[in-house]
């Protein structure tokens, strides 16, 4: 179990990937279909972290993250303005399920266009939103203002978060894999939410 939990480390993957991989990870989270399993919460966190070790360098990392999280959203945005109400008839796959999106649809509809700010604190509605938000065919000037404001917050606060918290706590390397699954379970906590309140 160590062994697994060790090669899941955001840390590790990190490392791994290096931030060329990283920014990657965050642009297919997005908005890619199948990045809807990317970590993206906690990859951003682990890199801030690293970041305040001098591990990587926090000014390129809070701007390529910001870019890649924007240009995701667009790709995602443009895909569902162009492929339209079929993408909700197309077949279930190891890369999509149209559960996933019809839960990003219910988003939408619940909190209209903040849903493109909103989203990004949500596991797998953070990657369906913008292509529900081209589906729905709103207004290009308006996503890109609160994909922009979203984009920002997002990256910014959770990379800033575990710089801050990595410039703070002496020894916080310690204890990083136990943040990082708070962190996973927080924000996979709404999700849980959402689906036990549309059962009842």
């Amino acid at each position: 179990m160590e062994n697994i939990l060790h090669l899941l480390e955001p840390s590790l993957i990190i490392k791994t990937v290096g931030i060329i991989g990283l920014f990657f990870i965050i642009f297919a989270e997005s908005g890619l279909f199948f990045g809807f399993f990317f970590p993206g919460d906690s990859l951003l966190f682990t890199a801030g972290f690293l970041a305040s070790q001098n591990i990587l360098d926090i000014t390129v990392l809070l701007i390529g993250s910001f870019l890649c999280a924007v240009l995701g959203d667009n790709v995602g945005y443009w895909f569902g303005k162009e492929i339209g109400p079929k993408i909700f008839k197309k077949e279930d796959s190891i890369f999509f399920h149209r559960d996933h999106l019809t839960r990003a649809k219910k988003f939408y509809e619940k909190y209209g266009k903040k849903t493109i700010i909103l989203a990004r604190f949500v596991p797998i509605v953070r990657t369906f939103a913008p292509i529900v938000a081209g589906v729905g065919e709103m207004r290009y000037r308006d996503f890109m203002v609160f994909n922009l404001i979203g984009g920002l917050v997002w990256s910014f606060g959770m990379v800033l978060a575990g710089y801050f918290l990595g410039r703070a706590i002496p020894g916080v390397d310690e204890y990083i894999l136990p943040i990082i699954i708070l962190i996973i379970f927080s924000s996979v906590l709404p999700v849980f939410a959402e689906l036990i309140r549309s059962k009842k």
